[in-house]
């Protein structure tokens, strides 16, 4: 007897992150303002240690010019001479010892003084430092606010925002330049975006009225008992080619709305809404031998409930109807993490290696084809979830499953 042959191992999964992982020191990166900081301060700090080291260096050779020589001696006899700073002048027996430590004196006095003189200014420089740097902190922060208010607005923006310009007031220099520049740019950006929706919304109208008098002639002439078998089976197919398109149609259309941002937001339940789509999918599942599990809890979000639904629909029916033959299982779960809402679809099924994921997601591509060919859809499912969880504010990240199939994981602001 041949031995049953091993299922075929899946690939490793992916190390990369879609998300930028955030840095363990966030207040440490390398910002422009801290690099202006660095730049002034650090200028002020170099001047002021040439500073001090000439005055040091001035005070010094004052010092050596006026007391390099002794002023006075001692000649007489019988003199008394006493000092707390030179104790050892009473040690002198004779006039030459004495004027000898006299000049000892002068000169430790000397270097006593400069010694003092560093240490103050060495104090008195890094007071000035810390202002320096404060002060330069402080207005590389007004200079650079505006690059701060184009960031905001760029953010904004690759939230699906487009309506967003910076619109920045004050002196016209280099900074307002770029901030114009942008606002045009975001202009025509929206402009041809708005273009683009329009003209998919009007084309997909457009194409609904003769789809729906096809279909309407098609089952008309089906209903007749007397055609010939060739017209009816040609009548089916025909009718299947129709259902296609009109599945196409509107999902031209639900992409085209989703990609716009979301404005009326009412609280939805996105247990709820797997809830109906998986009863939606459940007959299929039936049919196909999967079997459909996961716990749902409750996760509450701000959004349009109808597109949301249709976030886990598509989902679900990806995964029912991309599984194994035989003991297929498809798990969906809600659950509130890290302060967002999460659903995840996991799935048994073929093995899909991690450089296809991207393609996954491109309107009208299959995995391991260029465009869509079978039955299963209209290749526009991924592309629709994708398009709906940004406008939410939200993302959608997948990844190869062990064993075979998927693990969806979508993930909303709450």
């Amino acid at each position: 007897m041949a031995a049953t042959p091993a299922p075929p191992t899946a690939p490793p999964k992916p190390t990369w992150d879609p998300r930028k992982a955030d840095p363990p020191f966030p207040w440490l990166r390398p910002t422009i303002r801290i690099r202006l900081t660095l730049l002034y301060g650090g200028m002020f700090l170099i001047a002021g240690i040439l500073l001090l080291s000439i005055i040091y260096l001035l005070a010094a050779q004052a010092l050596h010019d006026g007391g390099g020589g002794q002023s006075f001696q001692v000649t007489g006899t019988n003199i008394d001479i006493s000092s707390q700073t030179c104790p050892q002048l009473d040690s002198a027996t004779t006039n030459g010892q004495l004027n000898d430590m006299l000049k000892q004196c002068n000169a430790v006095q000397r270097q006593h003084a400069l010694d003092d003189l560093l240490s103050r200014s060495l104090g008195a420089l890094l007071g000035l430092a810390i202002i320096a740097f404060a002060f330069g902190y402080a207005m590389a922060g007004r200079v650079l606010s505006p690059l701060g208010r184009i960031t905001r607005t760029a953010r904004a923006v690759a939230g699906s925002d487009l309506s967003r310009r910076i619109e920045l007031d004050g002196p016209d220099d280099e900074l307002k330049e770029l901030a114009d520049t942008f606002d045009d740019m975001l202009e025509r950006l929206q402009r041809a975006f708005t273009a683009q929706q329009r003209f998919v919304g009007n084309a997909s109208h457009e194409l609904r009225t003769p789809l729906a008098i096809n279909r309407t002639l098609l089952e008309v002439h089906l209903s007749d008992p007397g055609a010939p078998v060739e017209l009816q089976q040609l009548g089916k197919t025909l009718l299947a080619t129709n259902e296609r398109s009109e599945q196409l149609v509107e999902g031209l259309l639900l992409l085209a709305r989703s990609d716009n941002q979301i404005v009326e937001r009412k609280p939805v339940d996105l247990a709820e809404v797997a809830t109906q789509a998986i009863d939606q999918v459940h007959g299929e599942a039936e049919a196909k031998g999967v079997v459909i599990r996961g716990e749902r809890r409750q996760a509450v979000v701000q959004g349009n409930g109808v597109l949301l639904e249709r976030i886990a629909l598509n989902l679900v029916q990806n995964a029912v109807r991309y599984n194994v033959p035989e003991d297929g299982w498809v798990e969906v779960t809600t659950d509130v993490q890290h302060g967002q809402a999460v659903l995840v679809v996991s799935n048994t099924g073929p093995v899909v290696p991690a450089y296809e994921i991207d393609n996954l997601f491109e309107p009208f591509r299959r995995l391991r084809t260029e465009r869509t060919g079978s039955d299963k859809g209209v290749g526009l499912g991924l592309s629709i979830v994708r398009s709906v969880a940004r406008a939410h504010g939200g993302h959608i990240y997948a990844q190869p499953r062990e064993g075979g199939g998927l693990v969806m994981r979508v993930t909303l602001p709450i």
